[in-house]
């Protein structure tokens, strides 16, 4: 599993060179997340579910559970990579987030 920093994340994302699959629950998305990612819940993760047709970046919290997901779908002939830190190093490197309500906030 190849590990990306935000920052590379970001880039991979937004250039359309990976997707950005955020691996944590509803609630946690509803507080803070990056548009451009998609929700996909590790605790209903379907590896058929993930595109398969470039990279995909998973990212969490704090990075447990998108390694998880990476170990999940790589058997499967996935190209999956972990973002580093997950949510928590995403908000502390100011990149771009937004929430359902109010001022985005990983906690």
């Amino acid at each position: 599993m190849e590990i990306v920093t935000p920052q590379e994340a970001l880039s991979m994302v937004t250039s359309g060179q990976a997707y950005g699959i955020d691996v944590r629950e509803q609630e946690e998305w509803d507080g803070g997340h990056y548009d451009q990612f998609t929700l996909h819940p590790l605790s209903t993760l379907s590896a058929e579910a993930i595109p398969t047709d470039k990279p995909v970046i998973f990212i969490c919290r704090s990075g447990k559970r998108s390694a998880q997901a990476c170990a999940t779908v790589e058997p499967t002939g996935i190209t999956a990579m972990n973002m580093d830190g997950g949510m928590l190093a995403w908000q502390e490197a100011g990149l771009p987030m937004s929430a359902v309500n109010g001022a985005p906030l990983i906690s």
